[in-house]
């Protein structure tokens, strides 16, 4: 059952102290008292209300002196005014240095309640906005950046360096290489860091979808738009936004970001209004937007916008030295999540050194996974990495096939795969779609597709 709402009342008047706490209580509240604005700040910081009732008029400190007070405290409350017809003025400015509201005295019951309950409401969106915004602010992930070759230092020194400063930058690399946790990483060591990080995977959004996503649309501007809606650039102000895939983005668009790059600003779609922010903007792309302008399929000017700063991350073939440190950290993150106490072996480890890693560290993630997943013992084995690490599938495909062999098609090996993999976890889809590489949703789909669905 949930705990009624705490509320302090802080009035010098003894009568109606004990008459309002009496009433108070009586409609759900859990009501503690003080007599002078000394004892509210004394017991506040114990007591975390969530609303306080606070005298304006009272000796010793006054109401303005209060609510500076508990304004400053970590759990501040929404502070209800209590005032006279003489201290009107004094009421509002007391809203103007953060009290939610102000009722004058004597105040009618049904009044007070309806003030209460509308601070309540507001605390609790101050509290769910607050949530949201550290939800969409990363940690800095450094310890998870793991290797020691020279091409991994540069590029962690180049984050270090790049960090600090407001610059636009591209990151590039191909799929599985951690684009968006280099994005992730210098968001958390720039001054923005405890503003939002908001993603956007361009590529996942039809162009009508991602423009209203982008930057927001009015009411009617299209059809469903039934409420006006703000964008993305709206919920990143003050922090970053990362455009994933850039490279999928559509002329149409790409005009629309390179106006928000150089006057940060743009229009709902359907409006006339400009909207002003403040977001840095990181980019990542596996494609060759250099090639992709010469064919005219990027537009040059915003090209040039966006790799004001280009960093390019290393295919994991090209540190192999840090294979084998990888994936002892992958192990050591499973062993944690799974509370099993498994190593990987050497005969493994050699087969992974010598894996070309195509899918670079998140196919190194997705093999040391299912690895453990069907590792029975201690020490993971050969056996246990999937075949295509092992190079069975690989020797198989270099050999002509036999005249009487029938290829399988691509439905077929899809659905083949996808059923190893669920032997492997068990039936786990969670576990399946991680491995795969794919949201959990999208094997659904894929299941259903394939008539894997039992």
């Amino acid at each position: 059952m949930k705990n009624p709402p705490v509320i302090l009342l802080v009035d010098d008047d003894f009568a109606f102290r004990h008459v309002m706490a009496g009433e108070l209580g009586r409609l759900g509240f859990n009501i503690s008292a003080a007599a002078c604005g000394e004892e509210a700040l004394k017991v506040a910081p114990d007591l975390e209300p969530e609303v306080v009732l606070l005298d304006l008029q009272m000796p010793g400190m006054d109401g303005l002196q209060v609510l500076k007070g508990l304004r400053e405290l970590p759990h501040a409350a929404e502070v209800i005014m209590l005032t006279g017809h003489g201290s009107i003025d004094t009421a509002i400015e007391s809203v103007r240095l953060g009290a939610f509201d102000y009722v004058l005295k004597p105040c009618a019951l049904d009044e007070l309640q309806i003030r209460i309950q509308r601070a309540l409401e507001n605390r609790g969106l101050r509290r769910r906005a607050s949530l949201l915004e550290r939800g969409l602010t990363p940690p800095d992930l450094g310890n998870s950046f793991v290797g020691e070759s020279p091409e991994f230092q540069e590029l962690l020194h180049l984050i270090d360096l790049v960090s600090p400063s407001d610059s636009t930058v591209l990151i590039t690399g191909e799929t599985g290489s951690g684009k968006e946790r280099v994005a992730k990483l210098i968001h958390a060591r720039s001054a923005r860091r405890n503003k939002p990080f908001v993603v956007v995977e361009c590529a996942a959004l039809q162009e009508s979808l991602l423009q209203s996503e982008l930057f927001g649309h009015e009411r009617g501007s299209f059809t469903g738009a039934e409420r006006a809606k703000p964008g993305l650039f709206e919920v990143a102000n003050g922090g970053t936004i990362f455009l994933d895939e850039i490279g999928e983005v559509s002329p149409p668009t790409q005009t629309k970001l390179l106006r928000v790059l150089d006057a940060a600003t743009f229009r709902h779609v359907g409006g006339t209004t400009e909207v002003h922010v403040d977001v840095r903007v990181l980019a990542a792309t596996n494609r060759d937007l250099r090639s992709m302008v010469r064919q005219g399929l990027f537009r040059e000017d915003l090209y040039y916008r966006m790799s004001t700063i280009t960093i390019q991350l290393p295919a994991l073939r090209e540190r192999g030295s840090d294979i084998e440190l990888l994936a002892r950290h992958f192990v050591e993150v499973m062993n944690e999540r799974f509370g099993s106490s498994k190593r990987i072996g050497p005969a493994a480890l050699r087969f992974l050194r010598s894996h070309p890693w195509p899918g670079n560290v998140r196919e190194l993630l997705h093999a040391v996974e299912a690895a453990m997943v069907v590792c029975e013992g201690v020490e993971i084995l050969p056996d246990h990495l999937p075949p295509a690490i092992r190079g069975g599938e690989r020797a198989h495909a270099a050999q002509p096939a036999a005249a009487s062999e029938r290829l399988l098609t691509l439905e077929e090996l899809e659905r083949s795969h996808i059923r190893k993999v669920l032997l492997a976890t068990s039936g786990h889809r969670g576990q399946a779609a991680r491995i795969l590489g794919i949201s959990e949703r999208n094997l659904y789909r894929r299941l259903q597709s394939l008539d894997l669905l039992s």
